[in-house]
């Protein structure tokens, strides 16, 4: 889905960038362009990246297993 409908950014790609270490609006701002102009996305691409980051740090303790077997 279209999060910042100005610059053509989606939902997929606010993920992407949280996943290659986006840590802030501001840093997904200069990679995407969200949020630049009129800013009425900014409030939903924060909850996106936010979300993304929790997930890529939530620790998986059966990855540990699997590499210890």
């Amino acid at each position: 889905m279209y999060v910042c409908i100005c610059n053509g950014v989606t939902d997929h790609q606010i993920r992407e960038a949280a996943l290659s270490g986006c840590h802030s609006v501001a840093e997904l701002t200069m990679r995407t362009g969200c949020g630049s102009n009129c800013g009425s996305c900014l409030e939903m691409a924060s909850g996106l990246l936010e979300q993304a980051r929790m997930t890529r740090d939530l620790a998986l303790p059966v990855l540990g297993l699997a590499q210890a077997a």
